[in-house]
């Protein structure tokens, strides 16, 4: 009953778009490598109140059936079964996934002029999707000014967090969504490799 809820209470901060941030450690220059005029701090960082101090180890859903379970995730649940990448993100992992948002997907498809996920194929989607995966559970406290490695080969993310927190060109804009095999970070554009 305990995990259902909490399962509800990720859902719903979802929708109504709550910062779920562990945000942990951001105001310790030690652990980031920085001294205090590299960082600023948003104001939403600052309030507790956004942060989940969930206990990865009580996560009960795979990083899938977390965007599964949210609706604002939907076209990226069909890209995964589009490009036949449900099985390999609900194995042990651990992975973290910085998963766009529906806006995000529909602006894309208005850039290159196609309705959708059925304009895509899976060869297409393939590459583009692992490159929004990251091996091993990167925690935002983690996060540091660097490039890392993705799924998709030698295409590598850029990490920014001198004015909030970028992936590339993308903001995450909710993160530390824990799952029982990794963590998603919620992001506004779809990244390309």
């Amino acid at each position: 009953m305990k995990t259902k809820i909490r399962n509800i209470a990720i859902a719903t901060a979802f929708v109504f778009g709550a910062f779920t941030v562990n945000a942990t450690g951001l105001m310790n220059p030690e652990l980031m490598g920085m001294n205090d005029r590299d960082l600023e701090v948003e104001a939403w960082m600052l309030n507790e109140a956004n942060f989940d101090s969930g206990d990865s180890k009580t996560a009960s859903s795979t990083v899938v059936e977390i965007a599964v379970s949210n609706p604002d995730f939907s076209i990226l649940v069909d890209a995964v079964k589009k490009a036949g990448l449900v099985d390999a993100l609900s194995a042990d992992g651990p992975f973290t996934v910085f998963a766009p948002t529906n806006a995000a997907f529909e602006s894309l498809f208005s850039q290159l002029g196609i309705d959708g996920i059925k304009d895509l194929s899976a060869e297409q989607l393939t590459p583009i999707l692992t490159y929004h995966v990251v091996s091993g559970k990167v925690m935002s406290t983690d996060l540091s000014n660097t490039k890392v490695s993705t799924l998709s080969g030698d295409n590598k993310l850029k990490v920014d967090i001198s004015d909030g927190v970028k992936i590339n060109e993308s903001n995450v804009v909710a993160a530390d969504i824990e799952g029982k095999n990794g963590v998603v970070h919620v992001i506004d554009k779809v990244l390309i490799p």
